[in-house]
């Protein structure tokens, strides 16, 4: 039996894309890029390099779940694992470590968000390749590092100790930073961005949320009999709205004393926002971005304008803005102000009873 599982968060609504990312169909669920795939599938695609697919586990809110298995016909409805409520992401891992534990004492996990773009898919599987090697050795906590190419202020940063090689021991981890401090984690050197990919085995993470997160670790075991039988979804939706809102980099990785980064060069980006995307889209020579629909630019520059495929946009005079029209909605909000997104969407809700959500 192939020790090497998987486990894909799946469960969020992708606010910040709006109005593409919906609440019945958020972003992991969309083909940003016009390939035939979305972002869940391609980070299906990526794992299957090394993980077998029935080793793969698709964590996700209770409303996605027909989406998942239309999007993945290859696993299995046992495979996808419903959340009835939100609960960051310790729960979302604690419940998927503690479905693994029922089924096997020994086990490599790699933890991955559903909504990640790796460019070099080659370099990556040899990373994870070498993660695994190490994990299996050792009782330690892994996450993949990347060197910072700005200084970005969207990331978490991960500060690490002098040592040889891309493998380091944590010296401490950072949450988003101002500019300022930003600006100084990119110059030092000594600060990688926190990609949110972890490995460990099995036997190490059960200790940690034992040790760390208590009361989670044993609201989920208290169904160590229960997984993989009929009543687990009754479990699930009984001990889930009890769990604390927490983040596994929160509850564990930044407590952890036993916690590793591998630094890697992978041509990793964090799709979580219009910026984002901008940064690793193809540019015009004006640095304009167009994603699936055909434009024509006139004395316009620094602009992302993504529409319906059919679609042709004629854009005159503008700089620095974001046009998105996906179904019933057209925003047109200046780029370098997206975090205003989630007001626009909680407004829309306010004004038009959720009819745009």
């Amino acid at each position: 039996m192939n020790p090497n599982y998987c486990v894909i968060m799946a469960g969020g609504v992708g606010s910040r894309f709006w109005p593409f990312s919906r609440t019945n169909r958020p972003k992991q669920f969309l083909d940003f890029f016009g390939t035939g795939r979305s972002l869940l599938q391609m980070t299906y695609d990526r794992f299957r390099k090394v993980v077998p697919a029935e080793n793969i586990l698709i964590v996700s809110n209770v409303i996605y779940k027909d989406t998942i298995l239309e999007q993945l016909p290859e696993i299995k409805e046992k495979q996808v694992l419903l959340e009835p409520h939100r609960r960051n992401t310790a729960p979302c891992i604690a419940y998927a470590i503690n479905r693994i534990k029922a089924l096997t004492e020994q086990a490599n996990i790699i933890v991955a968000p559903s909504d990640h773009l790796i460019l070099k898919e080659n370099d990556f599987v040899d990373v994870l390749k070498t993660g695994i090697d190490f994990i299996e050795k050792n009782d330690s906590l892994l996450t993949i590092g990347i060197k910072p190419s700005r200084p970005e202020t969207g990331y978490g940063y991960i500060q690490i100790e002098e040592g040889a090689g891309n493998l380091h021991k944590v010296k401490t981890f950072t949450e988003k930073p101002n500019a300022e401090l930003a600006q100084v984690f990119y110059e030092t050197g000594e600060f990688y961005w926190n990609s949110g990919i972890f490995l460990w085995n099995l036997k190490t993470i059960d200790s940690a949320f034992q040790t760390l997160l208590p009361d989670v670790a044993s609201r989920f075991s208290a169904g160590n009999k229960i997984y993989n039988t009929a009543k687990e979804q009754d479990f699930i939706n009984e001990i889930y709205p009890t769990c604390m809102n927490i983040s596994i980099d929160y509850g564990i990785m930044e407590k952890a004393d036993n916690v590793y980064v591998l630094c890697a060069d992978i041509g990793w980006t964090d799709l979580g926002t219009w910026g984002s995307l901008y940064e690793m889209s193809n540019k015009d020579e004006h640095q304009n971005v167009t994603l699936k629909c055909k434009t024509l630019y006139y004395e316009s520059s620094d602009n992302i304008v993504a529409l319906p495929q059919d679609k042709l946009a004629v854009i005159e005079g503008l700089s620095g803005y974001l046009v998105a029209e996906s179904d019933n909605v057209l925003l047109i909000c200046k780029k370098d102000e997206e975090a205003r997104i989630r007001q626009f969407v909680n407004d829309a809700v306010v004004s038009f009873d959720g009819e745009f959500i």
